[in-house]
């Protein structure tokens, strides 16, 4: 197998031009992702080798055009749609919250919405407030769709080709902080399957389980815990919906101790469904309550000192894994 060390965005790219390629009813419509090769370079070189009609730039209306992609795909077709923020998303909701997740289910199975939504999640580095949601605490409420949360260019490639094969609409979270990142993805053929998380670091005193971008924070900690004889677990879990309890289960019971992190805010987020989780199934495996790593209860600051002080950070993580394991 041949491995290159290739960047976030690369990766993307990779997985939509291959995609395009193979199966001619995909195209990918947003906002500057023609003639202007994205917002963030993601599609860089697709408008010259897909032409206008599979590579369609948009005007600024996202409930315009993610409703057209909802359309398209009940009628066959396979659309890939780039928020340039999720944070657009908001005025987007009425389409692919109410429309895009039930259509199977209202139609008795007549049309299917296998259609991608894709773009920059979370905080991506004093954009403020208005523009730094973390989306999959509001959208993972939702059943119908999936939601996948890739944390390395490999995941990243491999996941978003499963969600372009799929059949379902698929909501697929990016990190702008990201986006530079470089990671060993293969040249060959492969893709990553949803609802299967992976262990990143084999550890006995603590699980710390996350996904996205956090992931590299809970490395982190692990690597400084590790030099003051805290051995930590960490699992990438990939994808939110479907969510892997399994692989989490099986390290909580070898570890007795949990952490979860997650950038969403703590009240109704996908962390705090995954702690519910881990309390039910390891209720007599575990030596403490599961803690938990979420960003601050506030609106996202501007200033770079407190967004970082705002999102879980390595320093917050090695607290929370340090209560957990109190007794050792």
């Amino acid at each position: 197998m041949t491995v290159r060390e290739i960047e976030f965005r690369d990766a993307l790219r990779e997985a939509m031009s291959e995609e395009m390629r193979r199966d001619k009813r995909v195209f990918l419509l947003g906002e500057e992702v023609a003639q202007y090769n994205g917002a963030y370079k993601v599609s860089k070189g697709m408008l010259d080798e897909f032409g206008p009609r599979r590579i369609i730039d948009t005007p600024i209306s996202e409930s315009g055009f993610a409703g057209m992609a909802i359309g398209a795909a009940m009628m066959g077709l396979k659309p890939i749609v780039e928020f340039m923020s999720w944070s657009f998303s908001l005025v987007a909701a009425d389409p692919i919250l109410n429309n895009a997740p039930k259509m199977l289910y209202m139609s008795g199975g007549q049309f299917g919405c296998p259609v991608v939504f894709r773009g920059n999640d979370g905080a991506g580095g004093q954009l403020g407030s208005t523009h730094s949601w973390c989306v999959e605490g509001l959208y993972s409420n939702v059943p119908g769709i999936k939601i996948a949360i890739p944390s390395n260019p490999y995941d990243a490639k491999g996941l978003l080709k499963t969600a372009i094969r799929g059949s379902d609409p698929v909501f697929f979270l990016e990190s702008e902080r990201m986006l530079g990142n470089k990671g060993e993805v293969p040249e060959e053929e492969y893709t990553v399957p949803f609802g299967q998380a992976k262990v990143l670091r084999e550890g006995t005193d603590c699980t710390l389980a996350s996904w996205g971008r956090p992931v590299h924070f809970c490395m982190e900690a692990a690597a400084e815990l590790q030099k003051q004889g805290i051995s930590c677990e960490v699992i990438d879990l990939r994808t939110v919906r479907p969510l892997d309890i399994g692989t989490v289960v099986r390290s909580v019971r070898k570890t007795s101790a949990c952490v979860v992190v997650d950038q969403s805010w703590s009240f109704g987020s996908p962390g705090s469904e995954l702690a519910s989780q881990v309390h039910r199934h390891c209720f007599d495996d575990l030596d403490n309550y599961v803690h938990r790593v979420h960003s601050a209860d506030v609106p996202t600051p501007y200033a770079t000192n407190l967004e970082q002080e705002y999102l879980p950070n390595a320093r917050r993580i090695a607290e929370a894994v340090r209560s957990a394991t109190y007794n050792l």
